[in-house]
């Protein structure tokens, strides 16, 4: 059994990167293992019998390999190039037939009967229930957009998903129903308020568009991938800023302990004398130690900011208003009069992405220059120490702590 699915594997695999045109986004290798996995997970949650349980992951394997011929036709063209690895391996006739029509029944307009063909039709559908739905789902649409030049705004790329959610798709195996039809509903709530948000959203949108209309404002809105770069180069920053935090606190918070240890079970005894070759060491040991604490507080300690602007600083474009220590002392209405005034002219507003961007960029240098240091801090104190309470030791001949 497991020869013929890795040889499936393989093949599938070095097809699929080979001959797979790159428009197809969602129906890739990373789908069809995507699958492969939740088909697994069925096949042990429905107790399925040895042979169908290998027909099933076969089927799983073959089921989206026709779309290296194009979208249409894919669950035929699939059938037809599994049917012809199948019998070059020597596969039953009855199994392949089997796997053929699992394979078929993965098309949407099919109704699955059987318990093999529920299961096949729910693993292809599992992402429903992730919580990585909406990425998932951002793939579907780009490769829509690719490959069929079908575009959607957002509030109607939302509505087509929870239309979908409604009334088209359902779970069919019993395990399915048990333990992913919560997250599927769940992802549904999450679609219908992000909805109503879109469009508040789009209401917006329109309102300000016919009042820049009104005032022949020239500017235009910046275009998507502008602003697909600053959104995903943002983020990217804030994950590596929490990262350096995360990694600050948990030095500090380790330091903290070794302090706490070495207080009070080893300080106490040093007034013994025949403790006192231990002084210098335990010295040293506490100095790197408090030396390493002191660099994780710097490495997270904000910097604060007047908080404040004038009017002549945002008419020169000098103020970024995207940060929040340049207003966080202002008045709402001069903040809105600002933000209002940055928002008409679009070199002021990428301009002031831009320096949030640098400025991200220089606090995360800061953080990871002084984090490197204080892990350097952090190991030269261990291995310093650790030579100095050997050296004492050995030098003075006492093998323990009285």
């Amino acid at each position: 059994m497991n020869t013929i699915i890795t040889q499936a594997e393989e093949f599938v695999t070095s097809l699929l990167r080979a001959k797979l045109s790159h428009n197809f986004l969602y129906h890739n290798l990373n789908h069809t293992q995507r699958v492969v996995k939740f088909t697994k997970e069925l096949i042990e949650g429905e107790k399925v019998s040895e042979k169908e349980a290998k027909n099933l992951v076969i089927a799983a394997w073959f089921h989206d390999v026709g779309y290296i011929n194009g979208c249409e036709n894919h669950e035929k063209n699939g059938v037809e190039i599994a049917t012809t690895f199948l019998k070059e391996h020597n596969v039953d006739a009855s199994d392949i037939a089997e796997i053929s029509q699992l394979i078929e029944v993965t098309q949407m307009s099919h109704e699955p009967k059987t318990k093999l063909e529920k299961i096949i039709r729910d693993a292809d559908s599992a992402h429903f229930k992730s919580k990585s739905y909406t990425e998932i789902s951002d793939l579907l649409r780009a490769e829509w957009e690719l490959d069929a030049g079908k575009t959607y705004t957002d509030s109607e790329w939302t509505q087509e998903n929870i239309d979908f959610y409604t009334k088209h798709h359902r779970f069919y195996s019993d395990f399915a129903n048990n333990n992913w039809q919560k997250g599927k509903d769940r992802n549904l709530v999450t679609l219908l308020k992000t909805l109503k948000k879109q469009k508040t959203e789009d209401l917006k949108a329109k309102n300000k568009a016919e009042e820049f209309a009104l005032k022949k404002n020239k500017a235009t809105l910046p275009e998507r991938g502008i602003e697909t770069m600053f959104r995903v180069t943002l983020r990217n920053h804030i994950t590596l800023s929490d990262i350096a935090d995360t990694k600050a606190n948990i030095l500090l918070s380790v330091n903290a302990i070794i302090v706490s240890l070495v207080l009070s079970n080893l300080v106490s005894k040093l007034d013994n004398a025949s403790n006192k070759h231990l002084i210098w060491p335990t010295v040293i040991f506490v100095l790197f130690t408090v030396i390493s604490m002191i660099l994780s507080v710097l490495a997270t300690r904000p910097n604060v900011t007047s908080g404040k602007f004038s009017k002549e600083d945002v008419a020169n474009k000098k103020v970024n208003l995207l940060f929040f220590g340049n207003f966080h002392k202002m008045s709402l209405p001069d903040f809105e009069w600002a933000m209002g005034e940055m928002m008409k002219d679009r070199d002021y507003l990428y301009s002031s992405m831009k320096k949030d961007l640098y400025f991200l960029g220089k606090v995360l240098d800061r953080k990871y220059k002084i984090l490197r240091m204080t892990y350097t801090v952090f190991i030269a104190g261990i291995i310093i120490s650790v030579l100095a309470f050997a050296s004492a030791f050995k030098f003075s001949g006492a093998p323990t702590l009285i």
